[in-house]
Parts: C-alpha cells; sequence; structure tokens
C-alpha cells in the first residue's frame, strides 16, 4: 500500500486559522480603567455632545429655525428650557447649536494643523531659506491679535462658512506651525534622521516615517487644546455678528440673542454658555491625561 507525501498546501489546510491580535484592543481598555476620574468624566462629556452632534435632527423635538411659540416661553411644559427671542425653542436650538458650532469648530482644527503642522515639519526639516521664510511669514500674522485679525478679514471676505472656516485655520496654523517646527528641529538632529539623509532617503520619506511618530504626543495634546481656543474663538466672533449666520443655531450667537432675559433675573443665556464651557473642562480633562501618560511621569 503505497502513501503519497502531504503537499505543501494539504498540511497548509491542516493549519488552525490565524489568531488575530487584540492586544492593542485589551491595553486601550486597561489605559482606560485606570484612567483618573477627571479624564472619565471629559471622555463621557465629549462622547455625549458627539452623539448629540451626529443625531441632532432625530434628537431635537423641533426643526432647527421652526418658530413654534411666543418670545420668551418661560422654561416648563411644552418648552423645557422655554423659548428664544423669535419664538423658536431653546432645547432645539442647543443641540443643533452644538452640531454647528463643533462640527465647525473640528473641521477648522484639523485644517489649521494640516497646514501648520506639514509646514512646521518641512521648515526644521529643510532648514536654511526655506525655515526662514516661513518663520518670517509666521511672526508677521502673529504680530497682530488673532480675535481683531479674524474681525477684519471677515468684515472684507464675508461671513460664510468656507470663509469662516478658511480665515481661522490660516490664523490658527501659526499657533501650530510654531510647534510642530519647535519638536520637529529636536527629532532632525538625532542620528537615526542623519543616517537616513546618508542612505539618500527622500525628504518625504524623512518626514513621515523618522520626524513625524516621533513628534505625534504633543501634536495630539495640541490638537485638544487648539480646538478648544477654536471653538471659542468661533463662539466669540458668532456672539459680535461674524460668526455663523441666522438662522443657523449658534450657541455664541445665542447668548447675544437672549442676552436681554438677564435683566429680568433669568438664566437661559447661560445655557448656551454653559454648554461651551463644560466642553471646554471636558477635553481639557481629557488632553492633561494624555500629557500626562505620554510624558512618562508616574
Amino acid at each position: 500500500m503505497s502513501t503519497q507525501p502531504k503537499t505543501i498546501a494539504d498540511s497548509t489546510d491542516a493549519l488552525p486559522p490565524p489568531v488575530r491580535d487584540h492586544g492593542w484592543f485589551r491595553k486601550a481598555l486597561r489605559e482606560l480603567k485606570h484612567a483618573p476620574l477627571s479624564a472619565k468624566f471629559g471622555m463621557l462629556v465629549i462622547v455625549c455632545y458627539v452623539f448629540v452632534a451626529l443625531f441632532a435632527p432625530v434628537i431635537a423635538p423641533y426643526g432647527e429655525s421652526q418658530i413654534v411659540g411666543s418670545e420668551y416661553e418661560p422654561w416648563g411644559g411644552q418648552f423645557i428650557f422655554g423659548t428664544d427671542n423669535l419664538g423658536r425653542d431653546m432645547l432645539t436650538r442647543l443641540i443643533f447649536g452644538a452640531r454647528n458650532t463643533i462640527g465647525i469648530a473640528f473641521l477648522t482644527t484639523v485644517l489649521a494643523f494640516l497646514i501648520g503642522g506639514i509646514s512646521g515639519i518641512i521648515a526644521a526639516t529643510l532648514g536654511e531659506w526655506v525655515d526662514q521664510g516661513l518663520s518670517r511669514i509666521v511672526d508677521i500674522l502673529m504680530a497682530i491679535p488673532q480675535l481683531i485679525f479674524a474681525l477684519l478679514l471677515l468684515t472684507i471676505f464675508g461671513t460664510s462658512i468656507p470663509v469662516l472656516i478658511g480665515i481661522i485655520a490660516v490664523l490658527d496654523s501659526t499657533r501650530v506651525f510654531r510647534l510642530a517646527r519647535a519638536v520637529s528641529l529636536n527629532v532632525v538632529v538625532m542620528d537615526y534622521v542623519e543616517v537616513a539623509r546618508l542612505r539618500g532617503e527622500r525628504i518625504t520619506w524623512i518626514t513621515l516615517k523618522e520626524v513625524l511618530p516621533n513628534i505625534i504626543p504633543p501634536l495630539v495634546a495640541e490638537f485638544g487644546m487648539r480646538f478648544c481656543f477654536v471653538f471659542l474663538l468661533i463662539a466669540g466672533l458668532s456672539f459680535l455678528g461674524l460668526g455663523l449666520q441666522p438662522p443657523t443655531a449658534d450657541w455664541g450667537s445665542m447668548v447675544r440673542d437672549n442676552a436681554t432675559l438677564i435683566s429680568y433675573g433669568d438664566i437661559t443665556p447661560l445655557l448656551p454658555a454653559g454648554a461651551i464651557a463644560l466642553l471646554t473642562v471636558g477635553t481639557n480633562f481629557v488632553v492633561d491625561w494624555f500629557l500626562h501618560k505620554t510624558s512618562g511621569l508616574k
């Protein structure tokens, strides 16, 4: 009785399927379990805000600009938080305000990091006249107070959402540029970067493979901080009338529209102000915890 030798394919079929490594997921859960109470509170706040922003049309009882009652209806009954100066439901406006304010602030921060982060890393990697040229442009932009500069540019170019995002992103990218350049300068002088240069690697490869992975922690922490500043700047511009324009719901403009109620002891204008403050505090809690973890301190 002859036996045929097993082929490689037969032996491969007999092997059990490969087990996927979920170590990163278990590590993330372990880190989350040992996170301080402040960081857990901040993450809970961020998750709640993101949920409200994503599902605003489903959660809100009325339309974003729908007039459903008289002006300044009191709290309770049909309107949990009353109505605003035009008779729109305050709860609905708060929910849609989360979607508009947070969404635009997030997009603005991402664009600012793309502009400032890339230019800062390139300036530190190339050096010489590229570094000097970009640094002097940033110095000129930072010499003018950001709020005043934003007000001037918005007055000239208009207050549409794309213009608002573009102007604030460019102005805020100067801060990102300074940080990205500073941390990149500490990396480009390392031996492994010099070895990559001598090996003949392209500038793109050095930037993506050598510099960027070593500056991720401070950039991620700065993203959280910068998001808070952009978020507050957009709310401030809306309060001054040069941010998001009616009938779009925005927390800054909601404070302005209902500020009259403060004179009568009504705390309705404090609702959007409190929403702004809560998100800012929650984000800072998470950023502080992340900085503590990445610093290696016990």
